[in-house]
């Protein structure tokens, strides 16, 4: 009888895995310049979003428990527009966890200026991704789309094409929502040109930099760092192709901030050849932080 039980036992528990939610995210919410307003109420709403985006199903992939997307998601309250409106800024924070070592690789560091919401203590969060409803779930919704899509492309070539859809169709039943963020002329980094960018045919090389450069280079840097390295050398030639193309793309700025430091690192460590190569793509690839890049040849 005990074997049976605990046969049972196991059986729900591997099931319970299989069907673990996608994501382990770190929610916070602060408001440091708001006075006046009982604290109850961001309490209540760090917990409803990380109710939200921790216990909801977003895809219909088998995701183990082991496997969760970890990221960070800051909500900072800014200002108090009426009794249940607000602002603030939203910094949304994604590694990747790199294969056979306890490294996390910075994939993407962004934080949103333009988050403006209703909320009432204890009100529940109700997404529909067909339908826009409130601007607050819409924009963590976003997030989450965006955020599966840059892992399932880290790990397959075009793998996240789906999650990228999924954002675009937020953005599209965002058009006439009162809030800024959603709109091609709310400015130039923007939800919108964010997942313009990681959906234009035109930009299409920037998903195989992606995958090389996670999958090919980084994940192969335990067994053979030259071979890694050098992966990763070739896949930083697809930003400078699209440099040449387009020199103001906003996602491309995005991939800089979150890799630049990385990328000094790694080729600290390279060949004379591999050092001067890659040191010259990122000077003309992120040209505001060209003297930075001088630390992979004097290292």
């Amino acid at each position: 009888m005990k074997k049976i039980l605990l046969t049972i036992l196991v059986v729900i528990s591997s099931l319970t895995l299989l069907k673990a939610q996608e994501f382990l995210v770190n929610i916070s919410v602060s408001a440091p310049t708001i006075e006046g307003t009982d604290r109850r109420v961001f309490e209540a709403l760090q917990s409803a979003l990380y109710e939200f985006m921790n216990n909801r199903k977003w895809t219909n992939a088998n995701i183990k428990s082991l496997e969760r997307i970890e990221c960070t998601m800051m909500l900072t309250v800014r200002e108090r527009v009426s009794s249940d409106e607000y602002k603030g800024t939203l910094n949304v924070v994604l590694q990747r966890p790199i294969y056979k070592t306890s490294y996390n690789s910075p994939q993407f560091n962004f934080i949103d200026e333009n988050v403006q919401f209703r909320y009432l203590e204890s009100q529940p969060l109700e997404f529909s991704d067909n339908t826009f409803s409130s601007n607050l779930t819409a924009v963590f919704a976003y997030y989450a789309y965006i955020m599966l899509g840059l892992d399932f492309d880290s790990f397959s070539l075009n793998g996240g094409d789906a999650f990228y859809n999924a954002a675009e169709s937020i953005v599209n039943s965002a058009q006439n929502a009162n809030e800024r963020g959603w709109k091609a002329f709310d400015g130039t980094r923007n939800r919108y040109w964010l997942v313009e960018n990681l959906r234009n045919p035109a930009y299409r090389v920037l998903h195989q930099f992606i995958y090389e450069y996670h999958r090919q280079g980084l994940d192969l840097m335990a067994d053979n760092q030259d071979e890694g390295r050098a992966n990763i050398a070739t896949a930083l030639s697809y930003l400078e192709q699209v440099k040449k193309s387009r020199s103001d793309l906003f996602f491309l700025q995005l991939i800089a901030d979150a890799k630049r430091d990385e990328i000094i690192n790694i080729f600290s460590k390279g060949s004379p050849q591999e050092k001067t190569k890659v040191a010259n793509i990122m000077r003309e690839v992120d040209p505001a932080n060209a003297s930075r890049y001088e630390k992979i040849l004097t290292n």
